[in-house]
């Protein structure tokens, strides 16, 4: 067992479809390593699909362009827009029953300091875009060309943080994170996981290898 999963997945356990909302680094990092995991990826944001559709195909197989809306469909859906954004990015859509993986990072600009949520973490903050959902803290530490990377290096796997306060969906997002390479690490809650995630917190930008 490694963080409470079971080192063989059963397929039928598997989340096997990530919608995407954002079309950025963070999101093309993780699109490329689902659809090389086997995941049906759908990948969206403010473009149209039309406008979209060159890009999916570039991502892999099984990688297809879809609104937002039809992103919110899958199994999981991970947000991938700037944290200002998300508000604009998210809205109108049933979000009911949904697993949601927040991989934003709330950042003052041009001060490059964290956001003052009176003591609340970024993610507690955004749980209030996402009526019904489960949120997950996860995918936020490390810079994007480093997410974008082989995941499995010569002495073992990169590390992933995870935060959720519903314990099932953590363990659709520990298990997507695993399926991907990675080794993922549960950090409990959102409010004392996430303020280890955010920025400003003491996991962000470190790359951490699990040694074999």
């Amino acid at each position: 067992m490694e963080n409470g999963i079971s080192n063989k997945v059963n397929p039928q356990e598997t989340t096997k479809t990530i919608g995407i909302v954002g079309a950025g680094h963070i999101a093309l990092a993780v699109a490329r390593h689902a659809a090389k995991a086997g995941y049906k990826v759908i990948i969206s944001s403010r473009k149209k699909p039309d406008e979209l559709a060159d890009l999916a195909f570039s991502l892999g197989n099984g990688v297809t362009a879809g609104t937002p809306t039809e992103a919110a469909q899958a199994d999981l859906v991970l947000i991938a827009v700037h944290f200002d954004q998300i508000p604009d990015a998210v809205k109108d859509i049933d979000w009911k029953g949904r697993t949601v993986i927040d991989t934003s990072n709330a950042i003052v600009f041009p001060e490059f300091k964290p956001k003052d949520f009176g003591g609340k973490t970024s993610s507690r903050v955004n749980t209030s875009l996402f009526p019904g959902a489960s949120l997950v803290k996860a995918f936020n530490t490390l810079p994007a060309a480093i997410l974008a990377s082989d995941p499995n290096v010569d002495k073992g796997r990169r590390v992933i943080f995870v935060s959720g306060d519903d314990d099932e969906s953590k363990k659709k997002v520990l298990t997507f994170a695993k399926n991907l390479g990675f080794y993922p690490i549960d950090l409990g809650g959102l409010d004392e996981g996430g303020r280890l995630q955010e920025f400003g917190g003491a996991l962000i930008t470190h790359n951490l290898i699990k040694l074999k």
